[in-house]
């Protein structure tokens, strides 16, 4: 049956408006379950951004690098009887090595013998060794390097509750040095204290201090500690 052109309208008109209501007929709960996919999917590809912590970023998460490792030693550091040195010769692997500082401040090496390394820096006892191996290699480029300080030492004798030797560390003088030992004897001569010290000429000097007044912080400061100095408490 042919159909003019605004009954075929009307017709499919009216076959919208049956959708529409059969929609709204429908369960919510049906409607639910066909959105829903659709929501959880689109979700799903946005991904949230992680800020990284490890990478640079402004000043309030700022990362801050390890600091480098100290040195053992500084430059001036005067190389001492019982030091280790690490000596290293370029290009000769067998002259080069760890050598340990000698009672009598020297030390040996191949080719070279027995070279004074006491009271010496590094640098200057790397010059020493290039010199007396320009006679058996050309050019020879020798660094030295203090691996552990042995020789930096002061001592304590007397009415202390433990003698004996002290590592010389930064800031140690005469009170913490006792305070080291264990502290005085109920029979310790607190006023009569001395240091017994080397001077150029290998004398021994008595240099006295009142340690109660310098526990008081009264009179003249003990005395800076030097290696092999000895300090004694009658």
């Amino acid at each position: 049956m042919n159909l003019s052109s605004t009954a075929l309208a009307r017709a499919l008109q009216c076959q919208g408006v049956r959708t529409v209501a059969l929609m709204m007929k429908l369960p919510q709960v049906l409607i639910a379950s066909l959105i829903l996919p659709v929501a959880v999917s689109a979700a799903q590809q946005v991904q949230p951004v992680v800020p990284n912590r490890t990478s640079a970023s402004p000043v309030g998460d700022a990362v801050v690098a390890p600091s480098a490792p100290m040195k053992p030693s500084s430059p001036l550091y005067r190389i001492g009887p019982e030091d280790a040195l690490q000596v290293n010769v370029w290009k000769e692997p067998s002259l080069s090595g760890a050598f340990p500082v000698r009672p009598d401040g020297m030390i040996s090496l191949s080719l070279v013998g027995d070279v004074q390394a006491s009271g010496q820096t590094p640098d200057q006892l790397a010059q020493t060794i290039q010199k007396r191996l320009t006679k058996y290699i050309q050019d020879p480029l020798v660094t030295v390097v203090v691996t552990a300080v042995n020789s930096q030492k002061v001592f304590i004798l007397g009415e202390v509750l433990r003698v004996g030797p002290l590592p010389l560390t930064p800031g140690l003088g005469v009170l913490q040095a006792i305070s080291s030992s264990g502290g005085l004897t109920p029979y310790a001569n607190a006023k009569k204290m001395y240091i017994l010290r080397s001077d150029a000429d290998g004398k021994q000097v008595k240099i006295p201090f009142d340690y109660r007044k310098a526990l008081k912080g009264e009179g003249a400061p003990p005395p800076s500690l030097i290696a092999g100095d000895t300090i004694v408490v009658p």
